[in-house]
């Protein structure tokens, strides 16, 4: 499995269940890198997308407590035990985990590559992922500047871990 994430200086990834900045290469970056793939993300963060719809071109798999959740166009599961067997079904190289914080906290240590986006700013935000600079078993491997539209300077960085538990 992979992981998708911007984040910022000091790994901040949101703010009141939303992204801290939109950078379209970041954005088009997510599009292409996520089309035609399995995405895994939490109710919370499915609510937050324009009209709270999964995510088109791709096979959404919805992480939610609530039993009595449902989502047309979606798969919903309320375990990792039953979110593993879903993805049973997949090539593990096609699965992106893709937020909120909960989710990543969860599924992070099973993930053998991380694709994210650094902002280079600090802020004010209240959910964090670990920071892979300071993880031992994640390991940079490649780093592509972004273009710098909005005035906000960003990296493309793709780490990968060599403790993956599976």
């Amino acid at each position: 499995m992979k992981f998708i994430a911007a984040v910022d200086s000091k790994w901040g990834i949101g703010k009141n269940g939303r992204l801290l900045i939109r950078i379209s290469e970041d954005q088009r970056n997510f599009r292409e890198t996520t089309m035609g793939h399995v995405v895994v993300l939490g109710r919370k963060t499915l609510e937050e997308f324009p009209g709270g719809r999964p995510l088109k071109g791709r096979t959404n798999i919805i992480l939610s407590r609530n039993r009595d959740y449902s989502v047309d166009g979606a798969v919903v599961v309320h375990s990792l035990d039953e979110l593993f067997g879903q993805l049973s079904h997949y090539d593990s190289d096609d699965i992106f985990i893709i937020g909120g914080q909960m989710v990543y906290d969860a599924l992070i240590p099973y993930c053998d590559t991380a694709i994210i986006t650094k902002i280079d700013r600090d802020f004010d935000a209240d959910a964090h992922i670990m920071d892979l600079d300071k993880a031992p078993e994640w390991v940079a491997v490649h780093e592509r500047e972004g273009e710098n539209q909005e005035d906000v300077n960003f990296a493309f960085v793709t780490y990968k871990n060599s403790s993956c538990r599976k």
